[in-house]
């Protein structure tokens, strides 16, 4: 099973150091506007701001990399199809295919706001470790069943993997060597569902374990946060960086 520790800091940071309740709020409080930014400018401050959270979390580049490059890999597929789909002034052609200027802004727009985003919860929450990221959840009074549905997914993820892997492995030792054909088909739709049979079977194991335990609905733990100066501090940028990015999308919608 993998370690619960935080797997993709370099160490003791700045923004280790602050509340996991403050890195929660103001996760929430930054990425919600960036996601309905409509105009370009903003959304280069907002990519600018998770730059910097990067460097102030001291994210390894490994880690950093391997994260952007899965959520780029579909943005490349964003840029296939919005630049030639939109209407608007012609930018140039690929065969029968004209692409335009607004369709090229927009893939952009949609782009640093994603990676924004990206960088902004990676730094911010992907560095809580995850024994201190359900107690934080409950001490801001998110439901208990999506705290419980947190650490239980990242926690079983790893025992299903294994089964996975063992099953997978099991499947090589009898001389199964996956094909296109119907048999290699059926033969992962088995795996699939025995799959699910298995990790239902574990699951009422557990729960039957936890009311033994006398589990109540909700989890208790020693953890202990506090907050400090420059907790509120890091929380009222935040915040201003948010307020800023709401006041510049309403202005450019001439609400205000």
């Amino acid at each position: 099973m993998a370690s619960l520790a935080d797997p993709i800091t370099a160490g003791d940071s700045f923004i280790s150091r602050i509340d996991p309740r403050i890195r929660l709020v103001c996760a929430a409080a930054i990425t919600l506007p960036v996601a309905v930014l409509n105009i370009i400018d903003p959304a280069w401050i907002a990519l600018a701001t998770g730059i910097a959270f990067v460097f102030l979390a001291r994210i390894t580049l490994s880690n950093l990399l391997k994260r952007l490059c899965i959520i780029n890999l579909f943005i490349l597929f964003l840029w296939l199809f919005i630049p030639f789909s939109q209407p608007g002034e012609f930018s140039f052609s690929i065969g029968p295919f004209n692409a335009t200027h607004e369709g090229i802004s927009l893939a952009l727009l949609i782009s640093i706001k994603s990676n924004a985003i990206v960088l902004i919860l990676m730094s911010l929450m992907g560095t809580i470790a995850i024994q201190d990221l359900g107690p934080a959840m409950q001490q801001l009074k998110i439901p208990n069943k999506l705290c419980h549905i947190l650490l239980f997914t990242y926690r079983y993820i790893f025992v299903i993997h294994q089964e996975y892997t063992t099953m997978c492995r099991a499947m090589q030792a009898r001389g199964f060597k996956p094909k296109t054909n119907t048999h290699t088909y059926r033969s992962y739709a088995w795996l699939v569902g025995m799959l699910l049979i298995k990790s239902w079977d574990r699951a009422e194991r557990v729960h039957g374990a936890m009311r033994c335990r006398g589990f109540q609905g909700r989890f208790y733990t020693l953890a202990e946060f506090n907050t400090g100066l420059k907790d509120y501090i890091f929380l009222a940028a935040s915040l201003l960086l948010a307020l800023g990015l709401i006041f510049t999308e309403l202005a450019h919608r001439g609400l205000i």
